[in-house]
């Protein structure tokens, strides 16, 4: 095959078919790679509701579309189509981006297939056949490697056998259009057979939701091969996007009274700087007489800068020496602070080092309020159908001037993003207490007792507590179904916990009462019922006083908790 060099361009041999001719390629270079990657965020997004309504679970809470397109544009972002035709360095530059914005677990996942992808076209200006499908299987170890238990009939399965499938079926004349052909073609019939590798999607009567995604991100890979052209990347709407900044609130008259949030990737360049010794403290101290709450971490030869100052172009100045700017987003604080963005607005005085940090992950402002009170030194806004991403948990932990960081994701879908924040960063013990409810995360935190010297007994003794709370939910349904021997009406709400439906009924009280009681309510000295913002006040104190009657040992404690999703929460220890 044609040895293809750095900047150009690999040359397609044309295939004559009866009605058209079609462009096929032997190989592909950075351009084209990233081109691929971004028609397949294109049709991605296209599908987007599709994949989200793919949820095993009768309630509106599908959120993998969202989780899988926001990681792949995360990644765009990090890398322009015409900076390099160098595959290796593309594909870097594109893991890079994907592992910082990873979301949920399908996007976690995602971002380690291209991760080993890349890892795979290390060294690389271009690659064939067979190297493509010698980083494609690269891939398959690295996603295995992120998930401590791998369950088949996931993502993970659709991908795997459209890897392997790959590699065993191509030959060295086979072109690039055609080996995507095949890797589709196994990657329908994978996610076809997925219900039969996993039994709540066969009772779901659904398909896995994050193969789906992956299967449509390699259909536009494919149909970029053809001709296809991307959205130029234009970020989708979806949960936890921010909002537009109002610029009529900073006018000709405003004074500057906060400085600039500035926040910056830089490349650091071997003709400029050292990266091995590269010293982030030291470089920090440096661009501390430049503003404050400084974050700056690094990740090989990208370094992430967030700094609050009155002069940003003393800051890039500064920085310029050391690299290239990869990324550059300055926004006015003083308009943040009038509009949108409040929480930016006032600079944070630098606090005192301490032993242990504590960061746990909530929805609604009365759980985020619930948690703070509890001793959180920060709450990450987020949760069911709004996962944080990896770079949120980074930055929170920023923040923390702590040797240990106890982290709390209280949602089964934001571990995997936990734990790779905590691989990623390198600054503190970062220990993820593995709480999957709101409610194993406040038993878990209520109790938590950090007078130890020995971080990992902590946490051994902080996943035995939470292992002991039940958590349910009441949730209205979004649609028909037949699951855990319960009929589903939709309109109807339905009571659940550790992902088992319990109970359908018409009437929300009714609903919640059934559910407190299937899951031992009389026997519980104490229940936390924490109502949702479709739940107002008086019904909740009706609630309340029903359930105490009803199980008159048990102390009922009401928190308006704000949550999306789930009408009512209850926490039993």
């Amino acid at each position: 095959m044609t040895d293809i060099s750095k900047g150009d361009k690999p040359d397609p041999i044309a295939v004559s078919g009866a009605h058209k001719v079609q462009m096929e390629y032997k190989n592909i270079d950075g351009m084209i790679f990233i081109d691929m990657v971004s028609v397949g965020a294109k049709v991605l997004g296209q599908h987007r509701e599709e994949i989200n309504d793919l949820n095993v679970f009768p309630i509106p809470d599908g959120d993998t579309g969202d989780n899988m397109l926001m990681t792949i544009e995360s990644g765009l972002k990090h890398v322009s189509r015409d900076e390099t035709a160098d595959l290796s360095e593309a594909s870097k530059k594109l893991s890079d981006g994907m592992l910082f914005g990873a979301r949920g677990n399908s996007g976690v996942i995602l971002s380690r297939i291209f991760y080993g992808i890349a890892k795979g076209l290390v060294g690389r200006d271009s690659a064939d056949v067979a190297a493509i499908c010698d980083a494609l299987i690269s891939g398959v170890s690295e996603a295995y490697s992120a998930v401590s238990r791998p369950v088949e009939g996931t993502i993970l399965s659709v991908y795997r056998d459209a890897a392997e499938h790959a590699r065993s079926s191509s030959s060295e004349e086979d072109s690039v259009d055609r080996l995507f052909d095949e890797i589709l073609t196994e990657m329908r019939a994978s996610l076809e057979r997925t219900p039969e590798l996993l039994a709540v999607l066969k009772e779901a009567g659904v398909v896995d939701s994050g193969g789906a995604g992956l299967m449509y991100i390699f259909e536009g890979m494919r149909r970029a091969l053809s001709g296809e052209t991307g959205d130029d990347r234009v970020s989708h709407p979806g949960p936890g996007d921010k909002a537009e900044v109002d610029l009529s609130l900073f006018g000709e008259d405003s004074e500057l009274e906060f400085g600039y949030c500035t926040e910056f990737l830089l490349r650091i360049q071997r003709a400029k700087a050292d990266k091995d010794q590269f010293d982030v403290d030291r470089f920090t101290g440096e661009i501390s007489r430049f503003g404050d709450s400084i974050v700056a971490f690094r990740d090989d030869s990208i370094l992430k800068v967030h700094i609050h100052t009155r002069a940003p172009g003393d800051v890039l100045n500064f920085c310029q020496r050391y690299g290239e700017f990869l990324t550059l987003k300055i926004e006015n604080m003083t308009l943040q602070h009038n509009g949108t963005k409040k929480e930016e607005a006032t600079p944070s005085p630098k606090k005192p080092k301490k032993k242990y940090g504590i960061v746990a992950v909530a929805g609604g402002k009365g759980i985020v309020d619930t948690f703070v009170s509890l001793g959180c030194d920060k709450v990450i806004e987020g949760g069911q159908s709004m996962n944080p991403e990896v770079d949120d948990f980074i930055r929170a932990f920023r923040e923390i001037p702590a040797d240990n960081v106890i982290v709390y994701p209280n949602n089964k879908n934001v571990i995997l993003a936990a734990r790779q924040a905590a691989e990623l960063y390198g600054d503190a013990n970062v220990m993820i207490v593995p709480s999957k409810t709101v409610g194993e995360g406040y038993s878990g935190i209520s109790m938590l007792d950090t007078s130890s010297d020995d971080p990992e007994a902590i946490i051994a003794e902080q996943t035995e507590i939470i292992s002991a709370v039940v958590t349910g939910f009441v949730s209205k349904a979004s649609r028909d179904a037949q699951m855990d021997g319960v009929r589903v009406v939709a309109g109807d709400y339905v009571g659940f916990s550790d992902g088992k439906i319990i109970v359908d009924d018409p009437q929300r009280m009714n609903a919640l009462i059934q559910l407190a009681s299937n899951l031992g309510a009389d026997k519980c000295d104490v229940m936390l019922l924490i109502y949702g913002k479709e739940t107002d006040k008086e019904e909740a104190e009706a609630v309340a006083d029903a359930l105490g009657r009803r199980f008159r040992r048990t102390e009922v404690v009401t928190i308006d908790g704000g949550q999306p999703v789930h009408d009512y929460i209850i926490v039993l220890e």
